[in-house]
């Protein structure tokens, strides 16, 4: 093991500067507030350190099975006129169960184009029944809906990740919450405007533009005696929401169904108009453009509304074909900017409601950190002083290692872009830990093959080889269940996991090499037969 010392005292001192860039980079001066502050500016804090805002989410997905069973609706349309077949009417005859579609009113003389014509398009995602060959209900299967719910839940937490990581925001949190139901966990560190969060993941961006079958009027009621006071299940009843004051409080009856919507749109900028007021332009990607292009030729006249959130933004008259660009206007400078962001990340399937909100303050946050970093301080001190005091010289050699472990992990830190946090600062103790037992296995394996009689060489050689083996086995069964942690636990247990992973990887290579190396470099300067200082 004496061999290439020179080699192995190169590579360690390497791995040193390197890890020691990784903590300090350059700093900008030589005082102790410049390193400081080059500690700060290359080690990531999480939420609990840094503060920030932390949300839980509710994905009501049922909008995304309404979603879904509303473009069946209109594909229905389109294949029963294809082949020639008249329907009365085709909705959803309960808000509550959007899954189940009703086909009312079709000719009873075409009962077997019809089943062939459904079973043959729908019947893999609905179960079909008939009633007196007129009405036909189609029930989307248990299985269909809840692939849509499960896709509208992975869909969320990805569009919300997008809109997130377009506000500039740091190694958030986004993830399924699985203490809840279709619910999604938020964590933004440095973030403690609310508001701008709310505004940027709440707003659905549920961007549709639907074709306008009367107003606007000026209150519900009147919207609503405007079709014979029953509303038809095809269409809706929706507030206007821009900033028009002429048209505050009023309504427009729209086609339930949107011509365009969300999924639709591949690009939005924020712009302004030929006046200079802010609007939003939009592209919608080429399918949409098609169908887009073929529903305003049809209807050249009649007028569109474009609905955000379930409030029409604005409603003007189709002067001609549309294809694949537009402009949405009456919009102010922020909303057209978040607006052009949400649908350029893409249009959430489903809309959100709130379970829970609050805000991590900084204050908190360094308390935690003042916290973390004494105990980490006070639990090094007492280990450094325990090991010279026990092992005397041999000390020393654990108490480098030690030094080096911690050096190794902090540089990993700003390497990896890891969040350190308040479990991840248990990690970095329990790594400590772990260090102080691999030395103690060593040392007390050195002495007993010391007492045994044999030479210095040879007693260092058994212990660190008979030692090594159970070294390997408890730093291995130990990483396996931290990366359990970081597969299937949340920010802050990810954090833990992580630390806790990586300082135990580097605890083999401190403990075992660098440690032995230390003990060659030692031997090879005493003089033969001289003791070895291990208490």
């Amino acid at each position: 093991m004496r061999k290439n010392l020179t080699g192995k005292t190169i590579l360690i001192i390497a791995v040193l500067l390197i890890f020691f860039y990784g903590i300090f980079g350059i700093p900008k001066g030589i005082g102790l507030n410049a390193w400081k502050n080059a500690v700060a500016s290359r080690i990531r804090l999480g939420l609990d350190l840094k503060g920030g805002t932390h949300l839980i989410l509710q994905v009501m997905v049922q909008e995304a099975v309404g979603a879904v069973t509303d473009n069946d609706i209109s594909g229905l349309q389109t294949d029963l006129q294809h082949n020639g077949i008249t329907a009365k009417s085709i909705f959803k005859p309960d808000p509550k169960h959007p899954e189940v579609i009703q086909i009312q009113g079709t000719p009873p003389d075409r009962v077997g184009d019809i089943r062939n014509l459904l079973d043959t398009h729908y019947g893999s995602r609905y179960t079909i029944s008939s009633n007196s060959g007129n009405n036909w209900t189609l029930t989307m299967k248990a299985t269909e809906v809840q692939s849509t719910e499960q896709r509208a839940l992975q869909n969320s937490i990805e569009t919300i990740r997008q809109r997130v990581d377009a506000m500039g925001v740091t190694e958030p949190t986004i993830q399924e919450y699985n203490l809840g139901t279709n619910q999604v966990l938020v964590e933004l560190p440095g973030v403690d405007d609310l508001s701008r969060v709310r505004e940027i993941i709440q707003s659905t961006a549920r961007l549709e533009i639907h074709l306008v079958v009367g107003g606007p009027f000026p209150n519900e009621q009147a919207a609503l005696q405007s079709v014979g006071g029953t509303l038809p299940p095809e269409d809706a009843i929706l507030p206007y929401g821009g900033t028009e004051e002429d048209l505050s409080g009023q309504y427009y009856v729209l086609q339930r169904h949107a011509v365009v919507q969300g999924n639709d749109f591949r690009d939005a900028q924020p712009s302004v108009d030929e006046n200079g007021r802010p609007d939003a332009t939009f592209i919608l990607t080429r399918n949409a453009g098609d169908r887009f292009y073929q529903f305003t030729s049809q209807n050249i006249g009649k007028m569109l509304a474009v609905v955000l959130d379930n409030q029409v933004q604005e409603a003007a008259t189709i002067q001609q074909a549309i294809r694949d660009q537009g402009r949405i206007t009456g919009l102010g400078q922020d909303k057209a900017k978040n607006l052009s962001l949400m649908l350029r990340t893409g249009a959430l399937p489903a809309s959100i409601h709130y379970l829970q909100e609050g805000v991590v303050g900084p204050s908190l946050g360094a308390d935690s950190i003042r916290e973390g970093v004494t105990a980490s301080v006070v639990g090094m001190l007492a280990v450094l002083i325990f090991m010279l005091f026990y092992y005397h010289g041999a000390g020393i050699n654990a108490d480098l290692a030690l030094i080096m472990n911690l050096v190794i992990l902090l540089g990993f830190m700003h390497f990896s872009n890891a969040v350190l946090t308040l479990p991840g600062i248990a990690g970095v103790i329990l790594t400590i830990g772990m260090g102080v037992d691999s030395n103690v296995l060593i040392f007390e394996r050195i002495r007993e093959e010391l007492r045994a009689g044999k030479a210095v060489g040879a007693a260092v050689e058994q212990g660190f080889g008979h030692a090594w083996t159970t070294i390997l086995d408890t730093h291995v069964t130990t990483i396996v269940s931290a990366l359990i942690l970081f597969l299937c636990g949340n920010g802050p247990v990810r954090g833990f996991a992580l630390t806790l992973s990586f300082g135990l990887a580097a605890n083999l290579f401190t403990s075992v090499f660098v440690s032995r190396v230390i003990f060659d470099a030692i031997l090879k300067r005493k003089p033969r037969g001289e003791a070895l200082s291990i208490g």
